[in-house]
């Protein structure tokens, strides 16, 4: 039944991923296009922080640490060289290389540790790398950053556009896939129970450091599109809010899903748009902050699985009472 549902649900997306790809061909508006192009980009860093913590159950408060390394990769290459293709590409390979190292020699040294000691380490670590932004000026330029030149493809908004989507949604089916796999049944297993798991003979840290790779990754990729996107890039990429905007996001949408985490980005970032224009009109909404936060009780309040998580849990229901219902005649 719940292969069913993931079936309709990727049918679902891929039909809404169609539509977003033509848009552009039926409807022109550049704040639209930019807006829903940052949903796409934190869509990419949502899924990759579900993976940890919806999928193998670790709480990260440092993801933001690949973000900004793919951020200041793209900048940095940019930056000191030509505003190529082939550099772009070797920007990309980096960023693979580095969040994969990175991740892994993070996962090594502090996935043994249980719950709250992992995650204060990991923000800890994340900590280290935005000190190391603010403080190598000669290639950072520290808090205040610096812009840069992209190849000519990323000009035009509607490519980046296309680019953005088409990544989000290779990255969805792959995080579809991987989940879905032998290799996925076992994380999510160490989600529910990490002792029996371990029991059953299988090496759990080495499970942890594969999704903790993969995670890193795929959050150092959303970290370029971001920086393109901007052609701007400081220490902002580091900080501790750009890893619970992945958490929020996450948690609105459906912790375990996927689906929940482009909801949730989708969510977010339409609500911050909104609530920013609603504060050009009155003085009250200059506090956004506050109605944002209103929200999102609001949400946690009548979703608490998330969106699609309970929603799920309502089908699911509704599909069990005719069930019983028979069982009763049958009986009768």
């Amino acid at each position: 039944m719940r292969y069913v549902q993931g079936n309709k649900m990727t049918a679902f997306i891929l039909v809404i991923a169609a539509f977003l790809l033509l848009l552009p061909f039926v409807y022109e508006s550049r704040n639209l296009f930019i807006l829903l192009t940052q949903i796409f980009v934190f869509a990419i860093f949502a899924m990759s922080y579900d993976l940890l913590i919806g999928f193998t159950g670790i709480v990260s408060f440092g993801h933001a640490m690949f973000f900004g390394i793919g951020a200041y990769s793209m900048g940095i290459f940019m930056k000191k060289f030509e505003p190529t293709l082939t550099y772009f590409f070797l920007a990309v390979l980096s960023t693979i290389v580095l969040t994969a190292l990175v991740s892994f020699i993070v996962g090594l040294l502090t996935l043994r540790l249980k719950s709250h000691f992992y995650a204060m380490l990991t923000l800890s670590l994340s900590g280290l790398f935005l000190v190391l932004a603010e403080k190598w000026r000669t290639m950072t330029y520290g808090n205040d950053g610096f812009t840069f030149r992209v190849p000519e493809f990323f000009i035009d908004r509607t490519h980046f556009y296309w680019l953005c989507l088409c990544i989000m949604v290779a990255a969805f089916l792959f995080l579809k896939r991987f989940t879905n796999s032998p290799l996925g049944r076992v994380l999510q297993a160490i989600r529910e129970n990490e002792q029996r798991t371990e029991s059953l003979g299988f090496q759990v840290l080495h499970y942890k450091i594969a999704a903790s790779v993969v995670a890193g990754v795929l959050a150092g990729i959303a970290g370029i599109l971001y920086a393109i996107s901007l052609r701007f890039v400081n220490t902002s990429v580091f900080s501790m809010d750009i890893t619970l905007d992945a958490l929020l996001m996450t948690i609105i949408g459906g912790v375990g899903t996927l689906v929940g985490a482009i909801i949730g980005a989708g969510l977010i970032e339409f609500a911050h748009d909104w609530l920013t224009e609603l504060a050009k009109e009155h003085v009250i909404f200059e506090r956004w902050i506050i109605f944002f936060g209103i929200i999102y009780i609001l949400v946690v309040m009548f979703f608490p699985k998330g969106i699609v998580g309970t929603f799920g849990t309502i089908t699911s229901k509704r599909k069990k009472q005719p069930a019983v219902k028979r069982k009763e005649k049958v009986a009768g």
